[in-house]
């Protein structure tokens, strides 16, 4: 069984018991949460689509730990003019598991 959820504008396949990580979510360490935003379900080979979204579908997700993603160098350059910029960048990132996906 897996699902399709919108999780803060993005969308994700998930199972139970996956793992994921998503954009900063404001909520502590050991939260339960719950997505209503769920796009598709598939359940032994029954596919529900929703219109937008599944009426009555929920995914109960439990928050591990708040971190931070690998760091993306952001360099410019035009030759011959002397122009350099060198910019750095790490996405805050929130680490989640799948508990339940209720159709």
């Amino acid at each position: 069984m897996y699902a399709i959820v919108d999780i803060a504008g993005q969308q994700f396949k998930v199972e139970k018991t996956r793992k994921v990580y998503v954009n900063r979510l404001d909520s502590k360490e050991g939260e339960q949460i719950e997505f209503d935003k769920v796009l598709l379900v598939e359940n032994d080979g029954s596919i529900q689509v929703g219109a937008p979204t599944v009426a009555g579908a929920k995914v109960t997700a439990k928050v591990l730990s708040h971190l931070k993603g690998d760091k993306v160098i952001v360099f410019k350059k035009k030759r011959r003019k002397g122009y350099k910029v060198k910019n750095g960048h790490r996405q805050y990132l929130t680490q989640i598991q799948i508990e339940d996906i209720q159709a």
